[in-house]
């Protein structure tokens, strides 16, 4: 079964923005530069039948493109035990709207969804015993991250391998947004 999940890819050069801030940080394993993206849906391992249904389901969202704003960095899930570090976005109604019909073909198809609230962003680091002190100098010195906004054109639907040296993901549709 393919293991499975919705995003946004970020364009280039947003994308050497945010590698510019992937280092200086002992125990920070960096997302490599072509995995950067905006994970909309974690869907899970989904059964072939499935798959090949949400693949026509999602090109029937019908939605304009829209703008995203990269803004500042954070980490999950507490300052006390870091695992993640993330770049954030502005408020977007638009990216909530997008969210909220792909979870609408996903219910139709009764897959199931995570529960958890959804805060977008972009992973840029796994952290394994990151000294707080670092970290905390890291997020001090990179807190008033910016990027220009960028237009969000399409979104896709991944398929990903878990291997030892982290996942290999596939892009298996790209569905489009008109202007």
């Amino acid at each position: 079964m393919p293991r499975l999940f919705i995003a946004i890819d970020l364009p280039e050069e947003i994308k050497e923005g945010v590698i510019s801030l992937c280092s200086g940080l002992p125990g920070a394993r960096w997302v490599p530069d072509d995995q950067l993206h905006l994970t909309l849906r974690f869907l899970g391992e989904v059964d072939h039948s499935l798959f090949s249904e949400l693949y026509n389901r999602l090109d029937e969202i019908r939605l304009k493109s829209f703008p995203l704003h990269l803004k500042g960095l954070g980490i999950f899930p507490t300052a006390q035990k870091p695992r993640v570090l993330w770049v954030g976005l502005k408020k977007s109604a638009p990216l909530m709207e997008l969210r909220k019909r792909t979870d609408s073909v996903l219910r139709h198809l009764d897959i199931p969804l995570e529960k958890k609230k959804f805060s977008p962003h972009i992973t840029i680091a796994r952290l394994h015993k990151t000294p707080s002190p670092r970290l905390g100098t890291y997020l001090a010195n990179n807190n008033l991250f910016r990027q220009p906004p960028f237009r969000v054109n399409s979104f896709r639907l991944y398929s990903s391998i878990l291997k030892p040296k982290g996942a290999i993901h596939t892009c298996e549709a790209e569905y489009f947004l008109p202007t």
